[in-house]
């Protein structure tokens, strides 16, 4: 029966190996060396006789000033420093993970209505953790909570309305309402707030669909509170949401001017109601990376709040 071939392994011990050959090679004597690296002379000359019994091969040429290099020696050198400097990253990839300094975050942005600073926070997060994979994803509110909750998200940055009792939340501003109007309507030929009752009878998009419903209800309980009796209508899938908007069709509420697109006009909803956002997640200990990310979500909200849990 043939015998296996012994299979080498990279122990603690052999990288002090690689040190200590390192050390030889730069100081070109053992005993300054071992001065260096704070160990006994004999023990160091031991542990490269170990390390050249191991490689079958002579590292050192021992003469009365010190060491020179073999020619094995030279090769050896190069690819030591390779492997210790690789070494050193992969022990620091614990730390920083640790640190919040690397790692991933999946973040969910809901589409139906947007907080201001949302761009902010991720230019200043991307700057300061450029080790942090953050993938955004955008969707329906309800969508994101449902990957949420399954695990393929870390995180979600949506309207209050779509949290619920056993995620955590963490607020993280409010925005007031807006009413959008394409450049064709006749809203939209007038600046400043408009009153709620001029809303009346007139088509206001909504989602329509399953996953939009807690916007939906949202703009309904906003507009039935103020009095407003608009008719609404379902709006387009996705991105196409306020396309009736942008034909003059219809109006929308939004909360931020950016979300007025293809010269749609944004005008202040009067009297004013208010939207709260929430950084919404999952677990009670997250990873340092998402930790870090709320710790910054939660800097740039007014008045900054401590996370909370969603009443049941």
């Amino acid at each position: 029966m043939r015998a296996r071939p012994h299979k080498r392994t990279v122990s603690a011990m052999e990288l002090r190996h690689l040190r200590y050959f390192v050390a030889i090679a730069e100081e070109g004597s053992f005993s300054s060396a071992a001065e260096r690296l704070w160990v006994a002379q004999p023990g160091l000359s031991t542990q490269i006789r170990r390390l050249e019994a191991e490689l079958g091969v002579k590292l050192f040429i021992r003469h009365t000033r010190g060491v020179d290099l073999t020619d094995a020696g030279e090769l050896f050198l190069e690819r030591a420093r390779t492997t210790l400097a690789a070494a050193e990253a992969a022990l620091s990839t614990g730390h920083d993970l640790e640190a919040g300094l690397a790692g991933t975050i999946r973040l969910g942005l809901s589409i139906e209505a947007a907080w201001h600073l949302t761009p902010e926070l991720l230019a200043d997060f991307g700057r300061t953790r450029p080790g942090v994979e953050l993938t955004v994803f955008e969707s329906f509110g309800g969508a994101l909570l449902r990957d949420l909750r399954d695990g393929r998200l870390d995180a979600v940055l949506a309207p209050s309305m779509f949290g619920s009792g056993e995620l955590l939340r963490q607020r993280v501003g409010r925005e007031p309402w807006l009413v959008l109007a394409g450049p064709g309507h006749r809203l939209a030929n007038a600046s400043g707030p408009l009153a709620a009752r001029e809303l009346d009878g007139e088509s206001l998009v909504v989602t329509g669909h399953r996953d939009g419903a807690a916007y939906d209800r949202g703009v309904a309980e906003t507009l039935a509170g103020l009095g407003a009796q608009p008719v609404l209508q379902r709006g387009g899938s996705g991105p196409a949401l306020f396309a009736s908007v942008v034909s003059g069709e219809a109006l929308a509420l939004a909360t931020t001017p950016t979300a007025a697109y293809g010269g749609m006009v944004a005008r202040p909803l009067e009297p004013e109601r208010f939207v709260d956002f929430e950084l919404i997640s999952r677990d009670e200990t997250p990873s340092p990376a998402l930790d870090h990310f709320t710790q910054a979500a939660a800097a740039l909200a007014e008045p900054a709040r401590p996370p909370l849990r969603a009443a049941a």
